[in-house]
């Protein structure tokens, strides 16, 4: 960990923030990325009174130039990029009778198109110095369908898939970048705030307050992906809370 350049999406609150404070205490050096520019200095500013290296950058991960901007950032301020976390995500879950359509495109912008982006950033620096890691959050719901979920776990599915072709191909070609994906059941974050269905909110936040854990402890995964040595890639994290029969 000590040393590597981490770029974070997402990294305002939640997962981003808890991995990024996880990650720079290990002694990598991150590179924050989020819509909301507030948060972002506020981390950034934590983490380099922690003695930390950070530095920040207003990201929309539905725009390709921010995307690239964000990687050319990283290695302005740090020289290099060994590992991108495309954590940004919505989860606006509603049934699909009640035609939510402008949800439907939003989580189809930031989930899927948002993950693109970021590897369609980082990938010629991988290739060129042939290493580098993908860590993309899917979801449980990547995993199997849930009721009010058909767009969002569409979404989750499609990271699956793009994440495992990723590992494969990179294995093919020799590129040596590896990949792990991360699959969060009932994680405590403002991931519930994106639901503006109110029966779909109501049940999920029952579902929270019952079962639901800290972002820290998918922080711990992620630094657990990075450490592994580079020869090793453990491609598939499936992480919850023990008492949540998901």
């Amino acid at each position: 960990m000590q040393g590597k350049v981490i770029i974070i999406t997402g990294a305002s609150s939640g997962i981003g923030e808890a991995t990024a404070k996880l990650l720079a205490s290990k002694g990598a050096k991150v590179v924050l990325g989020a819509r909301r520019e507030d948060r972002l200095k506020a981390l950034a500013d934590d983490i380099r009174a922690a003695g930390g290296e950070a530095v920040y950058q207003v990201l929309d991960v539905t725009r390709q130039a921010d995307n690239d901007a964000i990687v050319k950032l990283a290695k302005d301020s740090f020289g290099k990029v060994d590992v991108i976390f495309l954590n940004a995500g919505i989860m606006p879950s509603a049934p699909l009778s009640a035609l939510k359509t402008d949800d439907w495109h939003d989580m189809v912008g930031v989930n899927i198109t948002g993950v693109l982006n970021g590897v369609a950033a980082v990938l010629p620096t991988f290739m060129a110095q042939k290493s580098g890691q993908v860590i993309a959050t899917s979801s449980v719901a990547g995993l199997k369908a849930y009721p009010n979920s058909a767009v969002y776990g569409g979404t989750k599915w499609f990271v699956r898939d793009f994440m495992e072709v990723l590992r494969i191909e990179s294995a093919l070609e020799g590129t040596n970048i590896r990949t792990s994906t991360v699959y969060p059941a009932a994680i405590n974050t403002e991931l519930l705030n994106t639901i503006s269905d109110k029966g779909t909110a109501a049940g999920m936040d029952a579902l929270y307050k019952a079962h639901g854990i800290s972002p820290e402890r998918i922080a711990g995964v992620v630094a657990f992906a990075i450490e592994q040595p580079g020869d090793t890639t453990v491609s598939e994290f499936t992480v919850g809370p023990t008492s949540q029969p998901w």
